[in-house]
């Protein structure tokens, strides 16, 4: 019997490695002579560095960037494949929103420049190929810190920089291009939002209150990224502020389409891309993917349901294992999903869940190894 498992994190709880190794000790405990291969996954937010790593071994690029804050520095790394001239910069290493204390998370502040540091890096060591995930940020700058560390100049009426952060969009009046611009290379977002820039489903309204941003702050935010939209289009042409994930990572989506022009892609897809899982799910027996709460939007684009969409293509049974399960037999079997098997079998507090997550995760693959090995 072949095996491989496919977890996603368990937020608050597990990793989506200890969340495989969990599962794998169950399964093995009942059929010690499974082949279980462990493929933790990601959706392309904070953690995709480590999961494509453990994977696809590359080489560790570290430097010294721009942190959430404009005065802040903080250590920064990407992924690099000097064979194939292929980056993976992961915004959360220095743009994330857990890099900061809830005092100091403030998205009128708060900058992507550090992203932009990696990313001219990358472009510097001849990058043909980057993919930036995402997920995580502390920032609501539509990108614009990015760009400036790309040498593009952001300008307001008399001529001078804007500062950093989702306050100084507002004074944005011109955009002027790099003097001498590197080779742009493929540019892809790994993005699981579909939210535009700006409205009631836009980067501030949604995003900017879990990063800080009061109810002033909110309003102040949707004008900025209102004035950064009418420059892009005034400026470069670009009409960007209504395209499906525009407002992801606070609006960097955009600014990477717009500056870097750039293609929004599925996060698991790009993942599952990168890591190879097509290949290794060929010719096994079943798939087991999950995440902390199996529900209606785990098929949303989510780990599950890219795992469950590959697994079936390759001629595999699919179980989800998760924390708790709540997506009906009928969803469940739409999306190719065979079996699923929730780890808190007797509905307990969360608090005692996520203490015992670990212990009831393996108990799970126990479960699912009597019933179907």
């Amino acid at each position: 019997m072949k095996i491989v498992i496919c977890m996603d994190s368990w937020k608050g709880s597990l990793t989506a490695l200890e969340a495989c190794q969990a599962v794998r000790e169950g399964i093995l405990s009942v059929c010690a002579d499974a082949e279980v291969w462990m493929c933790p996954m990601a959706d392309g937010g904070e953690g995709t560095l480590e999961i494509v790593e453990a994977q696809r071994p590359g080489t560790r690029i570290a430097l010294e960037v721009t942190g959430p804050l404009p005065d802040m520095r903080v250590r920064g790394e990407y992924l690099w494949w000097p064979e194939e001239k292929e980056a993976l910069v992961e915004m959360a290493v220095c743009a994330g929103l857990t890099l900061l204390p809830e005092e100091k998370r403030d998205p009128l502040r708060t900058t992507t420049r550090g992203v932009g540091e990696l990313v001219a890096d990358a472009m510097q060591r001849g990058a043909e190929k980057i993919s930036l995930a995402v997920g995580g940020s502390a920032t609501v700058d539509g990108g614009s810190g990015m760009a400036m560390a790309l040498g593009w100049r952001l300008l307001d009426d008399a001529g001078d920089p804007i500062p950093d952060g989702g306050a100084g969009l507002v004074k944005l009046r011109r955009i002027q291009p790099p003097d001498s611009r590197t080779k742009v290379p493929k540019v892809e977002v790994l993005c699981d939002v579909t939210n535009p820039l700006l409205g009631e489903k836009g980067a501030a309204a949604v995003f900017s209150p879990q990063k800080g941003a009061g109810p002033d702050a909110v309003r102040q935010l949707e004008a900025a990224l209102s004035v950064f939209d009418r420059v892009l289009r005034d400026e470069l042409g670009k009409r960007i502020a209504e395209i499906p994930g525009a407002g992801a990572a606070g609006g960097l989506s955009a600014g990477a389409m717009a500056f870097l022009d750039a293609d929004l892609v599925g996060g698991i897809d790009a993942v599952m891309q990168l890591t190879g899982l097509k290949a290794k799910t060929e010719g096994v027996d079943w798939v087991i993917t999950g995440e902390g709460r199996l529900d209606d939007q785990s098929l949303d684009g989510k780990v599950v349901s890219g795992v469950a969409r590959l697994a079936r293509a390759s001629g595999a049974k699919v179980a989800v294992i998760a924390g708790a399960c709540t997506l009906s037999d009928a969803a469940m079997s739409n999306a190719g999903i065979y079996r699923a098997y929730a780890a808190n079998t007797n509905h307990r507090p969360l608090e005692e869940a996520l203490a015992h997550a670990y212990e009831w995760a393996r108990e799970a693959g126990k479960k699912f190894s009597t019933d179907n090995l």
